[in-house]
């Protein structure tokens, strides 16, 4: 059986090995059209994360980690570039007539499914998790998609309701930005 829960320590080599056959940079051509994460994370930045109650996992019957979403404060993800380029674009962005704000807000993602649990709801299980937990600090939530994860634009926008807002440039790639009403469930 499978389940989805707040993730832990014991779970941050499951999520480096996912993260790993996943890893945008380690993907041949052919494997893109799968999905793929963009942002890598340290064993430390991890451990970071889950004392910040931020780490979102689904593990199957053996314990193994087949599913992993992060979700934190801006100021958690400022210590990589792209999520700086992110906020300065804020203050022309707003989502259901709000202003977007590093305080109104938070960053969701990456989120990574295992090949062969892929399109079975997983990515409902872990967003609703993910989402019971914060939707009383926060009523939106922001993330960013490499414009060539079609796979992953499709499940936000069509299984989950996320609505892009705003398209950007980073190191020669082009992402989308996209929002979520922290309100609305998606079981």
């Amino acid at each position: 059986m499978i389940q989805t829960r707040l993730g832990n320590l014991s779970d941050i080599f499951g999520v480096l090995k996912l993260q790993e056959l996943n890893l945008y940079k380690n993907l041949s051509e052919e494997e893109l059209k799968g999905g793929f994460v963009t942002t890598p994370f340290t064993a430390k930045q991890i451990e970071e994360i889950i004392e910040q109650q931020g780490l979102y996992v689904c593990v199957n019957e053996q314990e193994n980690v087949i599913a992993y979403v992060f979700a934190g404060s801006w100021a958690y993800f400022s210590q990589w570039e792209i999520f700086n380029i992110m906020t300065s674009r804020f203050h022309n962005i707003s989502f259901n007539n709000v202003q977007i704000t590093t305080n109104n807000s938070f960053q969701y993602g990456p989120i990574c499914i295992q090949k062969d649990y892929r399109g079975q709801g997983i990515i409902n299980s872990i967003f609703e998790t993910m989402r019971l937990f914060f939707v009383d600090k926060y009523p939106l939530s922001i993330t960013f998609i490499n414009n060539l994860n079609v796979i992953s634009k499709r499940a936000h926008t069509h299984k989950l309701g996320w609505q892009v807002i705003d398209t950007f440039e980073f190191n020669n790639k082009t992402y989308i930005a996209l929002a979520f009403d922290m309100t609305k469930n998606v079981l």
